[in-house]
C-alpha cells in the first residue's frame, strides 16, 4: 500500500510537473510576443517622434515669419492713422470755414439785398437804353 501511494504521489507530481511546464512554455510565448509588439511599438514612437519635432520647428519658422510680417504692417497702420488724422483735421477746417462764410452772410445780408436790388436796376435800365 505504501508502494501504490508513492507511484500514486510520484503520478501526480509528474503530472503536474508536465502542467506546469505546458504554462511556462505559454506564458514564455506570450512575453516574446508582447517584447515584439513593444519593439514595434518602440520604433512607431520613435518615428512619431521626430515627426513631432519637424512640426515643431516649421511652427515656430511660421510663427516667426508672421511676427516680422506684422512689425511690417505697424508702419502701414501708423500711416492709415496719421491720414484719418489729417482727413479729421481738414473736415475741422471745412466746417470752420463754413461757419465763418455764414456768419459773414448773415452780418452783410442788408448789403447783400441792396447790391443785388442795385444791380437788378442797373440791369434794366441798360435794357432800356438799348
Amino acid at each position: 500500500m505504501l508502494y501504490i501511494a508513492a507511484i500514486i504521489a510520484a503520478v501526480a507530481f509528474a503530472v503536474l510537473v508536465i502542467y506546469l511546464a505546458m504554462t511556462l512554455k505559454a506564458s514564455t510565448r506570450t512575453l516574446n510576443n508582447v517584447a515584439s509588439t513593444l519593439e514595434g511599438l518602440e520604433k512607431q514612437m520613435q518615428g512619431i517622434t521626430s515627426e513631432t519635432t519637424e512640426l515643431l520647428k516649421k511652427t515656430n519658422s511660421l510663427a516667426d515669419d508672421i511676427n516680422q510680417k506684422t512689425a511690417k504692417l505697424d508702419g502701414v497702420f501708423d500711416g492709415v492713422k496719421g491720414i484719418g488724422e489729417t482727413v479729421q483735421d481738414f473736415n475741422e477746417s471745412l466746417k470752420q470755414f463754413s461757419t465763418t462764410i455764414t456768419r459773414a452772410a448773415n452780418e452783410n445780408q442788408d448789403k447783400a439785398s441792396q447790391a443785388v436790388t442795385w444791380g437788378a436796376a442797373l440791369f434794366d435800365l441798360i435794357k432800356k437804353r438799348k
